[in-house]
């Protein structure tokens, strides 16, 4: 009887930072989750503040081309969005996310140092130019320390990418309503913290890196990182961090292998049912049995909030029925020994793999935020009464409605939602998906409407051929910035959770990871549907959509209809997969 009470009073699959067995009275909850919440905010304005104004220092300090610099700027964004995926391979495998948070924060702050340094230094920069010194790309020595910096920076974005968030939720009790609702309320908030830090770097880093100079931008980069440090370690003694459970890829991998070769070496009817309860490799059995009793039930309540993935050692689920024969033929190889469980957490990954391709699409509509919105904007009357607002501000606008949605959304939208459907979460996260999918579609519409507007103005004025601002006010772009603001709200915090909720519990920080990763991919697809675009529209002697020195010259409006085109077409292949989709537990739906 005392052995009960001790282990109800325990997070069963969950340690504290030294260690030892976290006490539910004294670990997790609101008050962990909030260190998790600061820190992002810091986290993110240590990134952004150099990201979104890379392309200035890389063409001016470093005498990169335009087309070199925004290249190199989309291969650094997307490399580091991309290594969050490692990130969360690494949290779910071999460390808790409290300690790849640790790692990745330093290296982030060397890459930092470095680049600082190299800002700092006449030396380490290639010669200003001038009319006597023409102008000598970075190269040798200097470029290697230029991106053993940037690329420092990168992996260290990429292991905090992939493992705070799930840090941050992993704070709650996924078994009761309460704690559900706080998970909810935890990932809108991380978007809202990520908007915060992004606030203070496109608006006072920029500005004293373009006034003070680059070396005082990345020094309050530098500054910021370290500062993130010990206020995450603040909440140690509050925290409960998931025992790393080995690799969720050599899972994955394991059964697909398994399917496939025991498909194509079929033995003889006598061998055809394998035991079901085959058991996992010794590392992985040992692990199970810290956790959950030999029947794969979980040992106690927070664990039962695996009961929805934790699969009947009698017989595989009949979705995805060409995976069963990992379990049902005798494997050819005895390390390909799968149990029922291993399979039905690969099915779960699978299933979730669709929705994630419906994204990508969106991130490649987000991807013209920093780019032709930017350059329409620089074409328009920029100011604000007295105050001149630079173009490369505009990315204030996103970040200013997410800021005021994301605490609408969580105190308004949600608890209205719930009084009228009667259900717990009052949106589902695929329809909280699907909304941010439809607002990325009215983004690119109201996009091209604007732009047919500022060609009309630029026609009418006759100042198509001209450089100067167009009598038109740049707060026209602020529509399709409102829209695309919305649709990032509510698409990443949708992903955030629903992969998050739905990923087998050894797999979370992984499946959590491939919000940032389908980010990563729609700013590459965004890059490949603008040169597809060129070269199709350019042949024959006709002039290329997207191509000359003067915007007026462009047909953007086209190019936009074509990704509201686009993104039509996506939601209904998200529709098609989000009602074939069968939610873990009855909660999610």
């Amino acid at each position: 009887m005392e052995m009960e009470k001790q282990l109800g009073s325990t997070w069963e699959g969950y340690v504290d930072w030294r260690g030892k067995p976290s006490l539910r009275a004294k670990h997790g909850g609101m008050l962990a989750a909030s260190f998790v919440l600061v820190v992002e905010i810091f986290e993110n304005l240590a990134y952004l503040a150099n990201a979104s104004n890379l392309v200035l220092y890389l063409t001016e300090y470093m005498h990169f081309t335009p087309s070199e610099s925004a290249n190199a700027v989309t291969n650094f964004m997307g490399t580091a969005f991309l290594l969050a995926l490692l990130g969360g391979f690494l949290s779910d495998a071999f460390f808790t996310t409290y300690q790849i948070y640790l790692i990745s924060a330093v290296i982030q702050f060397l890459g930092l140092v470095i680049l600082t340094v190299q800002a700092q230094s006449g030396s380490l920069k290639p010669p200003k130019c001038d009319q006597n010194m023409p102008c000598h790309q970075v190269h040798g020595a200097q470029a290697a320390m230029l991106f053993i910096g940037l690329y420092l920076v990168a992996l260290g974005v990429g292991g905090i990418k992939g493992s705070l968030p799930t840090h941050g939720a992993e704070q709650f009790d996924g078994n009761t309503p309460q704690g559900r609702k706080q998970r909810s309320t935890f990932f809108n908030y991380f978007v809202f913290s990520l908007a915060c830090g992004a606030l203070i770097a496109v608006t006072f880093v920029v500005w004293v890196e373009d006034n003070k100079g680059w070396q005082w931008g990345f020094g309050i980069s530098t500054l910021t990182i370290l500062l993130s440090i010990p206020i995450f370690l603040g909440g140690s003694r509050f925290y409960k961090n998931k025992i790393p459970l080995g690799s969720p890829l050599t899972t994955i991998s394991k059964v697909l292998i398994a399917s496939l070769l025991n498909t194509c070496m079929a033995r003889s009817s006598s061998n055809a049912i394998a035991s079901m309860s085959t058991s996992p490799t010794p590392n992985e059995d040992e692990i199970t049995a810290r956790s959950t009793p030999k029947n794969n039930t979980p040992s106690t309540s927070e664990n039962r909030e695996l009961q929805d993935t934790t699969i009947s050692s009698e017989s595989p689920s009949q979705s995805l029925k060409f995976l069963n024969r990992s379990v049902l033929n005798k494997p050819a190889f005895d390390v390909l020994k799968c149990s029922v469980q291993q399979l039905e957490e690969v099915k779960i990954v699978l299933k979730i793999l669709p929705i994630f391709a419906c994204t990508i699409i969106l991130n490649a509509c987000l991807a013209q935020l920093s780019t032709f919105s930017v350059q329409q904007a620089a074409t328009m009357d920029t100011k604000l009464g007295t105050l001149k607002v630079p173009p490369a501000s505009l990315p204030v606008f996103p970040v200013v409605f997410i800021m005021i949605i994301a605490p609408l959304y969580d105190h308004v939208i949600i608890p209205f939602a719930r009084r009228a459907t009667k259900s717990e979460t009052g949106v589902t996260h695929l329809q909280r998906i699907g909304v941010g999918l439809v607002l990325s579609i009215l983004a690119m519409a109201v996009a091209a409407l604007v732009e047919i507007k500022r060609k009309r103005v630029a026609t009418e004025t006759g100042r198509a051929e001209s450089e100067g601002p167009l009598p038109i006010s740049f707060l026209w772009i602020g529509f399709q910035y409102l829209f695309l603001g919305s649709a990032d709200l509510f698409s990443l915090a949708g992903l955030l959770e629903f992969f998050f909720t739905e990923a087998p519990f050894s797999m979370r920080s992984l499946a959590t990871s491939l919000s940032w990763a389908s980010l990563a991919m729609g700013y590459y697809l965004s890059t490949v549907i603008v040169s597809v675009v060129n070269g199709v529209t350019g042949v024959s002697k006709h002039k290329a959509w997207l191509s000359g020195g003067n915007l007026n010259d462009y047909h953007l409006e086209r190019f936009y209809w074509l990704m509201c085109l686009l993104s039509g077409l996506n939601f209904l292949h998200y529709l098609f997969w989000a009602r074939k989709y069968k939610y873990r537990s009855t909660a999610a739906n």
